[in-house]
């Protein structure tokens, strides 16, 4: 696999704890099958311009949205933000959507989800949220009630969807989607940072030896 971009968009007042997991592990590569490069995560507002986080991180990004596009891209990454419930992310969406009708995934936690409802985006494939009733409520032209599924996080047609409180669940549909890790390896992980039992860090540790060594 040729090494590839992740952008990642900053919204004002991002919900900073929501990419971690899944921006570290592609940054880091820590758990990836022997050849697959690490990914290039790059960030980008609106504007270009800086915004801050809702742990007030100022960040700074890389770009305005005129240098983001889906060509040599693997993953199209939206976080979670005060802004989704609102007007405003019209353009993102538009951009989202090209992700989409070029085959590279997109994937949106919180109230990215939000606004993917209210794209369209959700209407025709398996995806979550917050609670069914609250992206009802918050998107009235939604259609996808049939494709709503009450998980932590979901992988459907090229869109990865999560609750905000799955920040883990939706790193591993991420990392599972962009098919870096083995099953046995991204099992391992997923189960050590959700149990946090120390012998699962040494299975993970022996596991990882023959990439690692």
């Amino acid at each position: 696999m040729a090494a590839k971009t992740v952008y990642m968009y900053v919204p004002e007042n991002m919900a900073d704890w929501e990419p971690g997991y899944a921006i570290a592990e592609l940054r880091q590569g820590n758990i990836f099958r022997p050849g697959i490069p690490r990914f290039e995560v790059r960030t980008f507002s609106l504007s270009g311009g800086p915004a801050v986080s809702m742990g007030g991180l100022r960040i700074t990004p890389d770009m305005g949205m005129s240098g983001v596009a889906p060509s040599g891209a693997a993953l199209l990454l939206l976080p979670g933000s005060t802004v989704w419930a609102g007007p405003g992310q019209e353009a993102v969406m538009e951009l989202a959507k090209s992700f989409v009708a070029a085959g590279v995934p997109v994937a949106g936690i919180c109230g990215a989800t939000f606004a993917l409802a209210r794209a369209g985006i959700l209407d025709s494939r398996p995806h979550t949220s917050n609670a069914l009733s609250v992206l009802k409520s918050l998107c009235p032209q939604y259609k996808g009630d049939a494709f709503y599924r009450d998980e932590p996080a979901v992988s459907g047609n090229g869109v990865i969807t999560a609750s905000g409180l799955a920040p883990l669940e939706f790193a591993r549909e991420i990392l599972k989607c962009l098919d870096v890790a083995s099953p046995e390896t991204l099992d391992l992980w997923y189960r050590l940072n959700s149990t946090r039992e120390p012998r699962l860090y040494f299975e993970l540790m022996n596991l990882l030896k023959p990439v690692q060594g």
